[in-house]
């Protein structure tokens, strides 16, 4: 075997970054910023105008599970509307049954100024939904 294949610290002229306009126009732009404030507006209204007055059923997962799709197709949309481009979208939508438990959840995470994560709950005396939705920038 040749030396030169041994040594890590040969470097090929052709693994270079790219340097051009994409890293000019990165660079000297601020990136768009996602506005929580609206979203979470319009979360606040959608989770009680879609829950109010429904009841549990624990046979009919269906139902939770069409209420679940609904709110969480509804804030997608929503997001789409604030922001149409620039941000990768994430929802969560959960829908438990409400027997008086408490909970806790928490979130760890190294975000860019750019990002957002808004969270807004609803519960009734039959259920309890979270909603959590995630809008991380897209260079």
């Amino acid at each position: 075997m040749s030396e030169k294949m041994l040594s890590p610290r040969v470097r090929s002229p052709n693994l270079q970054s790219p340097t051009g306009q994409r890293t000019a126009q990165l660079s000297s732009a601020p990136p768009k910023k996602f506005d929580p404030d609206q979203l979470r507006s319009y979360m606040k209204k959608l989770l009680p105008s879609t829950l109010q007055g429904m009841v549990w059923d624990s046979k009919d997962r269906d139902q939770s599970k069409a209420w679940t799709k609904e709110i969480g197709d509804r804030v997608k949309a929503r997001m789409l509307e604030i922001e149409p481009s620039g941000f990768k979208y994430v929802v969560t939508t959960q829908i438990n049954e409400n027997l008086g438990q408490g909970g806790r959840a928490g979130l760890v995470c190294h975000w860019e100024d750019s990002d957002a994560c808004i969270q807004e709950m609803y519960t009734n005396d039959s259920l309890i939904c979270i909603c959590i939705a995630f809008a991380i920038r897209i260079p």
